[in-house]
């Protein structure tokens, strides 16, 4: 079937908007305030071979990484599959990101023939392991962060096993159930564009990518940031180095244009959670590209075809089994994006502002039960929340209707992460916890002709005896400026015990901690880099 450049896009639409209402199905009918709130879920829709060819604008960590999830899905259970069949996937090391994020996949069979495969992923608050929340800060082996699920066929059997090892059955039950129905809904709306020309949507993605690459100056540019410590340890507590060199050249065999992220120099991985597997650098890198040259790219397998990643096995960047991963999920992503958007930035700066907050900024929060029946009972929780900060400033738009410079937004989650804040309420009606401030921290945006936003201020006080972790960066190391701006404030955490200021104590950016009832978490996001010379 041949398509003119409206009916490509028309087909492109159609392909995305399954993505988008599976992700709707996905939200409204989780149970946990994670992802019904939060939205901290993503969805896809792919080709019979597993190709992405369509996202949902979810989470860049979740979407970049995903297709490896299929793929490992493919190759072990493909053959098998039949109509109504759906397969579950959580291990890092077979295109997963971190235990917490439970991937589905479900192929679209019409009259027999597979048309494709959708899939989402989700996090789940909490997967097991030995502190709530499944990210304890000092696990150096994933076997300490939960239950790890090679691709296996979701079964009642295999329910059973996720929901015995989480300290939130019910909530789990409810997740997994929500996660099901949204891959029926994309088979459903999938199996209406059968017979239509997928590869077309996947070459349009690549000449598309050629295009861009084509119209960029050839050459090397290289850029070099910081993982702030490991773990909470005393020998965590040291920078591990990331390292990224990016080429714009062409193909030695037909010569199309190509480009190539080379993270050769990074340091190796370390004993700690701030490891990420291949899938996250990958989609930290896809992240970042799109970002500065082409917001606007094909969001499929195609326009990343040009697109090279080269990724030491047993780095921080490309992490091998049994080490474990949590922090490199959610950490180690935002510094990858930040070392390739500040090399990008070397080749267009035009185009790449200042650093943003660069952390997610991980709070993790459970009940604390004296014996294993408490921690497992009706009254058992885990709360989970990233939490927003500083923006980069920006430079002014090549060919936009502004010629000024702009601000950087204030209180937002940047980089890898597009999720929401979990209100006020609905956190306070969940959970046994106040709300004491809640605002942004005026100041903490670095000075330049755009200056970087501002981060948050917040005050959480439990009122339970709880178990804590944090999962931070940017406590040391500074958001940068570009162009003469100035680096954004580095987060600060604090412990008020039973909320007396005179009592605080600073905590490090990667602990767990045991709380009482009536103490106060407080946390001081970054703010973002500014860009250009402050006035």
């Amino acid at each position: 079937m041949e398509l003119g450049a409206a009916g490509l896009q028309v087909l492109i639409a159609r392909l995305a908007g399954v993505a988008e209402e599976m992700g709707e199905v996905l939200q409204r009918s989780a149970f946990s305030p994670n992802i019904k709130e939060r939205a901290d879920c993503s969805a896809a829709v792919f080709d019979p071979q597993g190709q992405l060819l369509a996202q949902a604008e979810h989470i860049p960590v979740h979407l970049g990484s995903m297709p490896a999830s299929v793929e490992a899905v493919i190759t072990a259970l493909g053959d098998s599959m039949e109509p109504g069949d759906q397969a579950v996937v959580n291990d890092p090391f077979a295109g997963g990101t971190h235990l917490n994020d439970i991937t589905i996949v479900a192929p679209c069979f019409v009259d027999g023939d597979l048309v494709g495969w959708v899939a989402n992923r989700a996090h789940h608050a909490d997967v097991g392991g030995t502190s709530p929340g499944s990210i304890p800060a000092d696990a150096t082996e994933i076997f300490q962060e939960g239950l790890r699920l090679p691709p296996v066929l979701l079964s009642d059997g295999v329910k059973d096993i996720v929901l015995a090892n989480s300290r939130t059955p019910l909530e789990r039950s409810g997740d997994l159930a929500a996660q099901v129905g949204a891959n029926v809904r994309g088979v459903s709306r999938l199996a209406e564009l059968a017979g239509e020309p997928f590869g077309a949507v996947l070459e349009h993605g690549r000449r598309s990518c050629e295009a861009l690459l084509g119209a960029l100056p050839g050459g090397e540019w290289s850029a070099r940031d910081v993982v702030d410590s490991t773990g909470p340890r005393g020998e965590q507590q040291r920078p591990a180095s990331i390292v990224v060199a990016v080429r714009v050249d062409s193909d030695p065999v037909d010569g199309a244009p190509r480009i190539t992220f080379d993270f050769t120099g990074t340091d190796p991985q370390r004993p700690g959670n701030t490891n990420a597997p291949l899938a996250v650098t990958v989609s930290a890198v896809t992240f970042a590209l799109k970002c500065a040259l082409a917001p606007d790219l094909p969001s499929n397998q195609g326009a990343m075809g040009p697109v090279h990643v080269v990724a030491p096995v047993g780095t921080v960047v490309n992490a091998q089994a049994p080490t474990a991963v949590g922090a490199g999920n959610v950490e180690v992503s935002q510094r990858i994006a930040d070392v390739c958007l500040r090399a990008l930035g070397e080749m267009v700066p035009d185009r790449v502002g200042g650093a943003g907050q660069g952390t997610m900024n991980n709070v993790l929060i459970g009940s604390r039960s004296g014996h294993l029946a408490d921690a497992r009972s009706e009254n058992s929780w885990v709360y989970y929340e990233t939490i927003g900060g500083g923006q980069g400033g920006w430079p002014p738009r090549p060919g936009g209707s502004t010629p000024e410079p702009g601000a950087g937004m204030s209180g937002v989650h940047t980089g890898m992460t597009n999720t929401r804040n979990t209100p006020i309420e609905a956190l306070e009606r969940e959970f046994p916890m106040r709300v004491l401030r809640y605002r942004l921290r005026r100041g903490s945006g670095g000075a330049g002709a755009a200056p970087g936003g501002e981060g948050i201020e917040r005050d959480l006080q439990v009122l339970a005896d709880v178990t804590v972790s944090l999962i931070t960066e940017r406590r040391v190391s500074h958001p940068w400026g570009l162009a003469g701006g100035e680096s954004g404030a580095v987060g600060e955490n604090w412990l008020l015990p039973g909320g007396d200021e005179s009592r605080a104590e600073r905590l490090p950016d990667k602990c767990t901690i045991q709380l009482d009832a009536g103490d106060v978490l407080r946390m001081l996001t970054p703010g973002g880099g500014g860009w250009g010379v402050p006035a």
